[in-house]
């Protein structure tokens, strides 16, 4: 089965979404960026449970990038740039904005303070907005907070509680699909069209000889085609194999945790971190690509960590490639050529 490209996709859902008006529905708005590759598939049916209709961003592109660099400071990430964007292309095509504060999403970790603060920095950024969910959302209070977060949430949809219930059972459903689709390695823009037509995957089909990379980083980093400049799509162009974090399972991750004497504080960069553990103690991969973003403190310390992992334990090729709102296609393009080549080399297939 071929799935629909991920652009054609969006594209479609986000013009149907400004046409049809079903009915009263309140529109909320969900911006695709930051949180929206790991937890897409949990909120859209859960709105939708409820009775309300979801409307997403566009697909980042530069006129979105260049809107949240003229609304936000100068030294702001790109990924808190582009979520500035796509709040602006949002704002007046919904009654509602979902930005909640996420803080912490496994009980131990917390997020990067960014996330803490985004519902602050966009409402003193951005003039006119709509209301704004900005829940907290705390996995350290206790392991039943995302239903309680789920379910002061719906509340403010409706007074009936067995729809509620029947929204977030529905909701935790499609997430478990979701998850294991990418555990059986696919990415977001392959998953979640499988997720909406209810179909299974394909049997993944590696070459033999193909050389197999693991390309780190944080979701909104990866899966944003416009941020990574085309980065996984130019590796498979190049006849790679691709792993990412999110193809690692709990259980490997967790494993991985416990090799370090003392773990980092954010949930993002933990998880890149024990994947590319993984990946170099697992010896399957021919190399490793990690995406920073410039101005990103704890990318800055995660990136540092797997360069200290990959000299001392693995001969594996590391390469990392810091993104920002120049970062020239062409540029990466040629790195990752060079690098791809680079490795066929050694491993005689060139």
């Amino acid at each position: 089965m071929a799935n629909p490209r991920i652009e054609e996709y969006w594209e479609c859902d986000f013009a149907c979404a400004q046409r049809e008006k079903r009915g009263e529905a309140m529109r909320v708005g969900i911006p695709m960026t930051l949180s929206f590759f790991t937890f897409y598939p949990l909120w859209k049916p859960f709105f939708e449970g409820l009775g309300a209709e979801v409307v997403v961003s566009p697909i980042s592109n530069k006129a979105l990038l260049d809107e949240g660099v003229k609304e936000t400071v100068n030294d702001a990430c790109v990924p808190i740039k582009l979520l500035h964007g796509h709040v602006s292309a949002l704002k007046d095509k919904v009654d509602i904005l979902f930005l909640p504060r996420l803080v912490s999403l496994d009980g131990k970790n917390t997020l990067c303070p960014k996330f803490l603060g985004l519902p602050d920095m966009v409402r003193y950024s951005i003039s006119e907005l709509p209301e704004i969910i900005e829940n907290r959302l705390d996995m350290k209070k206790s392991r039943f907070e995302l239903y309680r977060f789920m379910f002061r949430v719906g509340q403010r949809f409706t007074d009936n509680k067995l729809q509620i219930l029947r929204a977030i059972w529905q909701a935790r459903y499609n997430f478990s699909r979701y998850r294991k689709l990418l555990l059986h390695g696919l990415t977001p823009a392959e998953a979640f069209p499988l997720l909406e037509s209810g179909e299974e995957p394909d049997k993944a089909a590696e070459t033999g000889d193909a050389i197999k990379l693991a390309v780190l980083g944080y979701p909104y980093a990866l899966y944003d085609n416009y941020v990574s400049v085309g980065l996984l799509k130019k590796l498979k162009e190049h006849g790679v194999n691709v792993v990412t974090p999110e193809m690692v399972s709990e259980k490997d991750l967790k494993k991985m945790s416990k090799t370090l004497p003392k773990n980092l504080f954010w949930y993002y960069s933990n998880r890149v971190v024990w994947a590319a553990q993984h990946y170099l103690r697992d010896q399957t991969v021919d190399g490793m690509i990690h995406v920073t973003a410039f101005g990103c403190g704890p990318d800055a310390m995660t990136n540092r960590l797997i360069e200290l992992e990959a000299k001392e334990n693995s001969q594996i090729p590391l390469m990392s490639i810091t993104i920002d709102e120049h970062t020239g296609e062409a540029g990466v393009a040629t790195r990752v050529e060079a690098f791809v080549d680079l490795l066929k080399r050694k491993k005689g297939i060139l």
